[in-house]
């Protein structure tokens, strides 16, 4: 199969009555939503296959005996994709594929091109000549947000903002990917949906805790910037990939009706946000993080406390001193922002139309994920 690599295991069985959702390929699922997606389908769903297409699918591959196919390929090779597409004949696509989501720099950017805009608009190409009946892409949260101002309550009418507006780039592309998507989206043929969550954590995530645990384990964590007054919504992984899925079965559902249904029903053409649907301070959840870890709390009375203005100051201070030294920063203008930035939203339309209500506590999703990445900090510092 050109440009493709693919690797075959027995089929795994199907289990009693649990949705079956058909051919099910799952992009980037050797990532860390991804393989949350493939691992959630084999144990909840009797699917009747799972697929996997990642660039390297070595990271978070199941054992042969689940009977996963998984295929080595590059996305923004349409001849490449195509080819894989046809030979997993999906019925469903849940396209979670995404650099992370960090870089400002010419590299970062032409990758965050590369993949989000390019990858999709080639996945997409993909599905239609394939005959898949569901496209489930997996946005971003962050499409509504100008990386400064406020969200409160912030929901799906919000406006997406683009252009000069957008100061992430990230954000940018994955808003141009999520436009794609719904425009593919053709009643009878296609249907398409985007699921927004806002924040993923969990088990896997290199990012959010590895990142709030490094802060504590180095004892930088008696310092804090601006009054702990702003909530912010984040999501257990476990429940954005319950978000995929409710949107998986009702597209899956409308595609067999005779007739669309109502525009306050609709599924196909729409964006969805998903959060844990608890909105917490940001410092209370780093310090919840802390805890996990094993912090007792005990040096709270010694925190440093920054305000707002001063902490903009000193992280722009940080920038330029890191520029000069040829250094990247780890005390921004931008961490200072996100730091005391209120943003969280009201998932109404995800509960009323998906039925979609988060399966995991914020806090069980904050032990689990803990746990995973103490245990990879243990399994590192025993390698060193």
């Amino acid at each position: 199969m050109a440009g493709a690599k693919k690797t075959t295991a027995p089929s795994a069985t199907a289990a009693g009555k649990k949705k079956n959702l058909g051919h099910v390929l799952v992009i980037g699922g050797c990532g860390f939503l991804g393989h949350h997606v493939v691992n959630v389908l084999l144990r909840d769903y009797a699917c009747a296959a799972v697929s996997v297409v990642d660039l390297v699918c070595t990271r978070y591959r199941r054992p042969d005996s689940d009977g996963v196919r998984y295929y080595d390929a590059d996305i923004t090779d349409l001849v490449s994709l195509v080819s894989v597409f046809d030979e997993a004949r999906p019925d469903v696509v849940i396209h979670t594929a995404s650099p992370l989501a960090q870089g400002e720099t010419k590299t970062a950017h032409a990758l965050f091109k590369k993949v989000n805009v390019d990858g999709t608009a080639a996945v997409i190409e993909a599905c239609c000549k394939t005959g898949v009946k569901v496209l489930v892409y997996t946005s971003s949260a962050s499409v509504v947000s100008d990386n400064y101002n406020d969200l409160i309550n912030a929901d799906e009418r919000w406006p997406v903002i683009r252009g000069k507006e957008q100061t992430q780039y990230y954000s940018e592309t994955k808003a141009e990917a999520e436009e794609m998507v719904l425009k593919a989206n053709e009643p009878g043929k296609l249907l398409t949906c985007a699921i927004r969550p806002s924040g993923i954590f969990g088990e896997g995530d290199r990012q959010a805790i590895v990142g709030i645990l490094k802060v504590y384990l180095e004892r930088k964590h008696r310092w804090q910037v601006g009054a702990n007054d702003n909530l912010c919504d984040y999501t257990y992984v476990e429940n954005v990939v319950h978000g995929h899925l409710l949107a998986v079965h009702a597209l899956l559902a409308t595609w067999a009706l005779p007739e669309p249904l109502s525009a306050d029903e609709r599924v196909d053409g729409e964006v969805f946000i998903i959060t844990n649907d608890s909105p917490i301070y940001f410092w209370d959840f780093n310090r919840a993080i802390w805890r996990a870890a094993g912090w007792d709390g005990a040096d709270m009375g010694s925190v440093w406390h920054l305000g707002r203005d001063v902490g903009l100051l000193l992280g722009s201070l940080a920038e330029w001193g890191a520029w000069l030294a040829r250094k990247n920063p780890t005390f921004t203008y931008q961490r200072c922002v996100f730091a005391c930035m209120t943003r969280y939203f009201d998932i109404t339309k995800a509960k009323k139309r998906l039925g979609y209500v988060p399966q995991v506590s914020l806090e069980e999703g904050v032990r689990r994920g803990v746990a995973w990445a103490m245990e990879q900090h243990r399994q590192e510092a025993a390698k060193a």
